[in-house]
Parts: structure tokens; sequence; C-alpha cells
């Protein structure tokens, strides 16, 4: 039996989750919720759905609703996730959210309390790593084929550069945000390295921003450098920038994980792996590198991968320690976020994520 979703907040991403919804074979979607009328009725419309104004009319008008999800946005991506969720975690619905949890990491870490206290799916929206390379990298660790994970490089940024630069942002939701990137952005590549190569115990981290910003007025410290260290002993290096420079090799996502038996390397998300083997086919040759291409260059592919993912595991009745992307996932990328700017207030001072809380 179909699982029945409401979403609620149709911005660009609520729709995008809504038409993935409306043609999920596991999903009846049945109701969008914005507070912002026009843009619920233009959602109902579309996908022939009831249109609420509220998260309260929506949980009394559909009182067997088995999901809602919540893709409101607010300052720095995340701010108005946190009275939805917990509304709806308080009445016992499983909630799925867009990342950033939240822009406050007090509300965060009450959420995924709440849902643990209620006994309830919380998910978050990290579709960086629900690809077909991603999965595969997983197998090659999995599969002991990678051998002693030793490094991991990730690069996440937006091309640009100070020729195309078009003055601070405007956005009140962005504008005056120092933390701006980190908050809204980091989440992502985070989340990826810790879905390869297991929880961060250790970070230091420089964040910057450079002249053409500074001489506009732009507070936005769009540049991060952020050094990790793994439970695993393996060593880490994200670095992610605004539009500050044009992107290079790998293009604008690129992972590469070293291992004593082999290294991968993920392209543009969805597009490109490549595994080369630490075996030696003879005395002076290595065996050739393994390359998987989807074939895939939409980014927007990860969407509904990702959302069908969380509505299998709530209809699968999956243990929900093992909820694929759960919140306490999102949880554990945004904790390594605010370890790396209080690191950064610290001068690149070595600064300890807040432990996560265990799970039951």
């Amino acid at each position: 039996m179909a699982l029945k979703v409401g979403v609620v907040g149709l911005g660009g991403i609520g729709n995008r989750h809504s038409e993935c919804h409306s043609k999920d074979p596991l999903v009846q979607l049945v109701a969008v919720c914005d507070i912002v009328r026009a843009k619920a009725d233009a959602a109902a419309h579309k996908f022939g759905v009831k249109a609420y104004y509220s998260l309260r009319e929506l949980l009394a008008g559909e009182p067997d609703l088995d999901i809602v999800d919540v893709t409101t946005g607010g300052n720095e991506n995340g701010s108005w996730h946190y009275e939805p969720v917990m509304e709806a975690l308080d009445r016992g619905r499983n909630v799925l959210v867009e990342k950033p949890l939240s822009s406050d990491i007090g509300e965060a870490r009450r959420m995924v309390a709440r849902a643990d206290e209620r006994g309830v799916y919380f998910g978050c929206n990290l579709n960086h790593y629900f690809t077909g390379p991603a999965e595969r990298a997983r197998k090659y660790i999995d599969d002991g084929e990678m051998g002693e994970l030793r490094y991991c490089l990730m690069k996440m940024s937006f091309s640009g550069g100070e020729l195309g630069y078009g003055g601070a942002p405007k956005d009140p939701r962005s504008r005056g945000f120092p933390y701006f990137h980190a908050k809204a952005f980091l989440t992502h590549p985070f989340s990826v390295m810790r879905y390869l190569c297991g929880d961060i115990t250790h970070l230091q981290a420089f964040f910057g921003r450079p002249g053409f910003r500074q001489r506009a007025g732009d507070v936005l410290l769009s540049h991060a450098s952020i050094h990790a260290r793994f439970a695993n002993d393996c060593t880490g290096y994200l670095l992610s920038n605004r539009g500050d420079t044009p992107v290079g090799l790998g293009g604008w996502w690129s992972i590469e994980v070293g291992g004593t038996r082999g290294t991968l390397c993920i392209e543009n998300c969805v597009e490109r792996l490549t595994f080369w083997s630490a075996q030696k086919v003879g005395p002076q040759q290595a065996s050739a590198p393994v390359v998987m291409d989807t074939g895939i260059r939409n980014f927007d592919a990860t969407f509904p991968q990702r959302l069908h993912a969380f509505v299998e595991d709530v209809a699968g009745r999956v243990p929900r320690e093992r909820l694929r992307a759960s919140g306490r996932d999102a949880l554990a990328a945004l904790e390594y976020t605010f370890a790396a700017m209080e690191s950064h207030e610290l001068s690149g001072a070595l600064v300890r994520p807040h432990p996560l809380p265990p799970l039951h």
C-alpha cells in the first residue's frame, strides 16, 4: 500500500519533491502546504491534491498522513525547519526534512532527540550519496577492495570568479550572514565524506573571502579549507567555495579516497567513478583502472532516488538505526560544520565535534 505524503513549503525544492513523490509508486501525494496561499494553490492544481495554508490544518485534515516532507528554507537555508519538523514529530508523523537540519545547532540536536523520543522515522535530504557511483564506491570499501583507508580529498564548489561577481547578496536570508555558505552547503560534502570514510573526530579550518567580496562589503566567508581526522585514522581535506574561482579538475564535485589496496574517485557526483587497484598484473605494470560512467549528467537525478529510499525504508519498517540518511546522519554533518566554524574563529585551532547522541 502506498504511503500518504504531504509536502510543506512550495518553493523550487518543494515543487521538485512534490513531482518526485507524484511519480513514485510507493507514494500517494495527498496534500501540499505553504503559508503563501498562491504557492500552495498552484502546486495543488499542478499535482491534483489538496492545498493547506498551515501545518496545523494539514495534520488535522489528513489524519492518516504517513510522512510530512518539510522543504521550507529560511535564513541560511535552514531557519524555517525547526517549527514544522517539531510540530509533525509531536503528532507522531514520520518526517523528511531538507538540509541543513537547521541554521541553529541547538535546534538540530532537539529535533533528532524528539524523533527518538517519539519513536518515528526522521530523515534528511542528503541526496549527494544516493547515486550509482557512491553506492559502488561504498561496495568497494565494504568488500575490502580498498584495504585500509588512508586519505579522503573532497572538493565541492560553485564555479565563478571575480569577473562574474554580481555584488553582495540582496536576499535577506543570506545577506549579512558570514557563515551562510558553511551552514547552507557544507552538510553535503561532510555527509559524503562520512558515508565513505566514517565519523570525523578532529577538525581544523580556515575560512576566507577574496578581495573583490571585501571591496563590495560582502561579509560572506565564501571559501572553506578544512582538514579532518576520522575515527579509523584516515585523514581528509575538504575544499569548498561559493563562486570565487572557476572549477578545475574533477568538475564542481569530486571526491578521492585512497586505501592500501586501491584508490577511487567520483567526478561530478552522479557522472563517473574510477577505481585503481594496487594489484599489479606484471613486474612493472599496474592493473588498468575500472571506470563506471553512468551516462547521467543531470544532478537532479539524485532527488527521486533519495526520496524513494526514505519512503522505502518507512514502508519496509527498517530498524530506525538503519534508516538511510537519517536525522542523526545530518546532525553529524552539521556538528562538523559548527566545529569548523569554531576552529576558524580560534585561528585554526584543532576542534573535536560535539558527540552524537547514542543509537538506540
